[in-house]
């Protein structure tokens, strides 16, 4: 058995237990076989992708991947668009309510004239009801329901928390200029020439700086989330590649501690929100 294999073998766990975690919070048509499918395959391929030198444990790369794996397999299964799912929950409750005041079973017109459309509106949103095979949408207890259709999703949810979480982290552990200037102007609204002032250098210098951190906090934070994507150093081996090496598995170390261990030291933005999700975006796209 090779190293890849044995990486699969010991870890088989991990897919059993996320899928068990999903299931709590999908109806009943979704199918543990379908999830555990797309979950074991996720960990075949994080234990080829998989780099030791990296510094991340790879239970924690593996879970990332599977968790992934397990969601873009709920959307697979999900053929309905929001407005869709709009119109279905819109011609139910407007159903209800007008069977509730009237007596009897709403006539298309009156849905129609409820709704604030045409008949041909309720014959597509009766078409969208009567095509419902969504796992999200079919429980007795609907995902989508729980949150307003101009929201994120409850998958996006997920991964942008995830997202928060590895920038906090990242952020937390930069080297301590690049750390200031990332905080002042990201998290603080601070200008650049207020920050300039501070640390006694020029605007320029500090656009240097909030370059290089956000590609540093990129590399940092795709180290583990998706190795794929960290641009190689220009002399591998070289000091400066050994410290970002350094840096990475800071990152992950500190990611996978509880946030009561080292405390909430990288402050919040004044919006009053943590770690924004478009900064992390930025930060992994940047």
């Amino acid at each position: 058995m090779n190293a890849h294999d044995e990486l699969v073998v010991n870890n088989l766990a991990l897919v059993g237990y996320h899928v068990t975690e999903l299931l709590h919070r999908v109806p009943p048509s979704v199918t543990r076989d379908e999830l555990a499918s797309a979950g074991s395959l996720a960990l075949v391929l994080a234990a080829r992708s998989f780099d030791p030198e990296a510094g991340v444990p790879f239970a924690r790369y593996a879970s990332l991947r599977i968790k992934g794996a397990l969601l873009d397999e709920l959307r697979s299964m999900d053929w309905a668009s929001r407005s869709a799912r709009r119109r279905v929950r819109e011609l139910s409750d407007v159903t209800e309510r007008l069977r509730a005041t009237l007596g009897r079973e709403p006539s298309r017109d009156e849905l129609a004239s409820a709704l604030g459309t045409d008949a041909a509106g309720v014959d597509v949103a009766r078409h969208d009801a009567e095509r419902r095979v969504l796992s999200i949408d079919a429980s007795e207890t609907p995902i989508a329901d729980s949150i307003a259709d101009d929201d994120a999703t409850p998958e996006e949810q997920v991964l942008a928390a995830e997202q928060r979480h590895w920038l906090r982290s990242a952020v937390e552990v930069l080297p301590e200029r690049l750390r200031a200037v990332i905080s002042g102007l990201y998290l603080d609204d601070r200008s650049i020439a207020d920050l300039a002032d501070e640390l006694g250098v020029t605007q320029s210098r500090i656009s240097q700086l909030r370059t290089e951190a956000l590609g540093l906090l990129r590399d940092g934070m795709n180290a583990s989330m998706n190795p794929g994507l960290v641009r190689g150093g220009e002399r591998p081996g070289g000091v400066a590649e050994r410290r970002r090496q350094a840096y990475f598995a800071a990152v992950a170390a500190r990611a996978s501690m509880p946030a009561s261990v080292y405390g909430a030291s990288v402050p919040s933005p004044r919006t009053g929100s943590v770690m924004p999700t478009a900064f992390a975006s930025r930060a992994l796209g940047a």
